[in-house]
């Protein structure tokens, strides 16, 4: 399987050399989504960020939870569970690695779920959280620790 992101900036005649230009680009998907990027306000200040866009280190948050997530909610419903809601507030902590570089080096994924009829108990959840990490390519892909903190 191969999979594609499109990612495209313009200075836009901006000047360049003295760093204070523009870092909002867009991302465009092979389904014709095209989503506002940028630098987190954070790395890179204002007004050479967009703080409306989405920065990279929230994407790979936010995969990582989506991943998580999709996977859950399949092998839940192959264990005979309805799931009515599924919401994550998922936090990345940048910081120094192991080697003194910038990473992303925990990420906590916190759902909460909402069931039609009756909820799992706390083990046969953990359970099901545990399978879909495990099946989870976008964390299986990172370095840093990936945890999930039911709520």
């Amino acid at each position: 399987m191969e999979f594609s992101a499109r990612v495209a900036w313009q200075r836009a005649g901006q000047p360049f050399l003295d760093q204070r230009y523009s870092r909002a680009h867009a991302w465009s998907f092979d389904g014709g989504l095209t989503v506002p990027a940028s630098s987190s306000p954070l790395s890179v200040p204002l007004p050479m960020s967009d703080p409306a866009a989405v920065d990279p280190e929230e994407a790979v948050v936010a995969a990582a939870s989506s991943c998580h997530m999709l996977f859950f909610l399949s092998i839940a419903a192959r264990r005979g569970h309805v799931i009515d809601s599924y919401e994550d507030q998922a936090i990345g902590l940048l910081d120094k690695d192991a080697d003194g570089r910038a990473a992303l080096v925990r990420i906590a994924l916190r759902p909460r779920i909402g069931f039609a009829g009756p909820q799992p108990d706390a083990e046969e959840l953990a359970h099901i959280h545990h399978l879909a990490h495990a099946q989870c390519y976008v964390a299986n892909s990172l370095k840093c620790e990936v945890v999930v903190e039911a709520r």
